[in-house]
């Protein structure tokens, strides 16, 4: 059986409020678990007037706190624009809150301008740090012992997508999998481990179990 999910920006309508917006959110989302919808995700984008979605993990609660069942979680946040210690802790106290609800996605794009993207302290300098940071997340969601621990976070093992349209995602998809980017061919749609999975275009991780 297909299980169907849904993607939400949280539009402000013409005319209306961002109040107005997330009351609409959560009404999609509760037909769209009454209907037998299995996730309702948001999109994080910043200084968007259409927008009101920007601040996602705090929506992602609003809905999960409206919702009994439907699994809630972002497509996605754009992790360059943040620390993953904030991240990990945001997503495991959705978790802890809502267990066996949330999923979290990941981009790399800024989810805005260059401009706002400055403002949001993102790193412009070029430097490519994606692969690192989505390990170093997914270990904050693990027991690993570590000296820094994400409190809540830590256990709850978040999943874990990696979103994206481009063989670089695949690619990315091997360092943190496979820590091989040559197994990861271009052959699916999804690429799947115990605490991390790809949705791509095309693209598949033979190391894939799941």
């Amino acid at each position: 059986m297909h299980k169907f999910s849904l993607l939400d920006l949280s539009p402000i309508p013409e005319g209306k409020t961002a109040a107005d917006a997330f009351d609409n959110t959560v009404t999609l989302a509760r037909a769209a678990e009454a209907a037998g919808y299995h996730r309702y995700w948001l999109a994080e984008h910043h200084n968007m007037p259409g927008i009101a979605s920007a601040a996602t993990s705090v929506v992602i609660g609003h809905v999960a706190s409206a919702t009994k069942t439907i699994r809630v979680g972002a497509g996605g946040i754009m992790l360059p624009n943040h620390a993953p210690l904030i991240i990990a802790e945001q997503f495991g106290t959705l978790e802890t809150l809502y267990p066996g609800r949330i999923d979290l996605g990941l981009g790399r794009a800024p989810g805005t301008d260059m401009g706002t993207a400055r403002a949001l302290r993102r790193n412009l300098s070029g430097e490519d740090n994606f692969p690192q940071d989505v390990q170093e997340l997914i270990s904050y969601f693990q027991n690993t012992g570590s000296p820094v621990q994400a409190v809540p976070g830590a256990g709850t093992n978040v999943p874990v997508w990696v979103l994206g349209s481009s063989l670089s995602t695949i690619r990315n998809a091997g360092k943190a999998i496979c820590h091989d980017c040559r197994r990861c061919l271009c052959i699916g749609y999804r690429c799947r481990s115990q605490f991390f999975k790809v949705i791509t275009i095309a693209g598949i991780c033979p190391s894939a179990h799941r």
